[in-house]
């Protein structure tokens, strides 16, 4: 299946020399992305760290690693070398420091992992100009549509088969389920992916024991998804400390289980400032239709943030919007620090425009303010043309975006 970031990967591996390095959640196509580069080269080899004979040559190091590529041959083409899940190895970033600096010439470096390959930053980051990181995420309802690369951030409007946002929300974006769209295979998946996260990814790599208290953390930030979080409450159902808590969410972070969105407060008055939400990778497994609706919105626009950020159109986030009177907006797009556009989610067009939208526009100077409906038919209009708020259809907004 063509993805957007087999052409973003043909991109950067024909204009730049810094390594490439592909990050997302466990079986979202990162491994699949990185092999596709295959055709770009005459050479290609690919490194697992998974795979013993591929850790000997990994170990080793730097030269043991250009012998088997280069293999002391004249090459036609650059080589690429893929590596991965190559973060396991403790001493990854001095093995890929010393591998670039004195190859880079040489071959090109793809690195995938299944963790954040930013977790080790503390301290500096030793490898500071040396790479380009792209974050993968699931399929979109824009990345079904084309794979593209975009010229701006906000894509023309598509025409979309109602079809595709149902089996989006049911089946999820992860390639395997999506492709199949069998209820049967898709919950057996999801069990088996979420038992390796918690039961070998985390464990293996956090060194963290209580596996089992942390997969009752992880079933709370399920049910809670879209939820003001409050870390002392979770402690006190989890039965650990507020610290502890704090320390297992950002692991839970770090591998790509759930992603954190914390409130915007800058030019709103009495705006809250502490009690983050957080939303899964995963939006098919969250139970409650309308949290998994609220999801699916998040999933796509942190989607797009990530992207705009990564592919160099500018310095995009994701907030959300709330004040001490408990006025609310989910989800705020900032541009370069800017708010952009402002983001309500509702599941009805019956269900009056939220007056929060209206109010919080004027008070962040946000550009855009949509109220997104999950049962309005598809229009092929420009969402982006409206600077007032507007309620549109949650699918055509989205397929304007990544």
């Amino acid at each position: 299946m063509k993805r957007i970031y087999d052409n973003i990967v043909t991109k950067h591996l024909s204009e730049d020399q810094q390594m490439i390095f592909l990050a997302g959640p466990r079986q979202v196509g990162k491994t699949t992305i990185s092999k596709n580069s295959a055709v770009l080269t005459d050479n290609f080899c690919y490194l697992n760290w998974d795979n013993q004979d591929h850790r000997r040559i990994l170990i080793a190091g730097p030269e043991s690693i250009s012998k088997y590529v280069l293999q002391d041959k004249i090459q036609n083409t650059l080589p690429i070398l893929v590596c991965d899940e190559l973060h396991k190895y403790p001493k990854w970033k001095i093995l890929l420091k010393g591998l670039y600096d004195t190859y880079k010439e040489q071959f090109h470096i793809i690195v995938t992992g299944s963790a954040r390959l930013n977790i080790f930053k503390r301290g500096g980051d030793s490898l500071m100009g040396r790479y380009f990181p792209y974050r993968i995420h699931p399929l979109s309802i824009a990345e079904c549509l084309t794979q593209a690369l975009p010229s701006r951030e906000i894509q023309q409007p598509q025409a979309i088969n109602q079809d595709l946002l149902q089996n989006l929300l049911n089946f999820g974006g992860f390639p395997e389920p999506l492709l199949k769209q069998s209820p049967q295979f898709t919950l057996r998946w999801q069990k088996l992916r979420q038992e390796q996260l918690l039961r070998e990814d985390i464990r293996d790599l956090s060194r963290v024991q209580e596996i089992n208290q942390i997969e009752i953390l992880a079933e709370l930030i399920k049910e809670q998804s879209g939820q003001l979080m409050s870390y002392s409450n979770l402690s006190q159902k989890v039965g650990v400390s507020v610290g502890t808590i704090s320390r297992w969410l950002e692991i839970l972070n770090s591998f790509y289980y759930c992603f954190k969105i914390k409130p915007w407060s800058k030019h709103v008055s009495r705006s809250l400032l502490r009690n983050p939400k957080y939303y899964l990778w995963d939006w098919s497994i969250v139970k409650d239709p309308g949290s998994k609706a609220e999801n699916f919105v998040a999933s796509h626009l942190l989607k797009a943030v990530h992207f705009w950020t990564d592919y160099g159109l500018g310095d995009y986030d994701l907030y959300f919007v709330r004040d001490k009177e408990k006025r609310e907006v989910d989800f705020l797009v900032t541009q370069n620090s800017q708010p952009w556009f402002l983001v309500e989610v509702k599941s009805s067009q019956n269900r009056s425009l939220n007056s929060a939208l209206a109010a919080f526009q004027a008070q962040t100077g946000a550009k855009h303010a949509f109220q997104v409906v999950f049962d309005m038919p598809d229009i092929n209009e420009d969402c982006f043309q409206h600077t007032t708020p507007i309620i549109v259809p949650v699918q055509s907004l989205l397929a304007q975006l990544i």
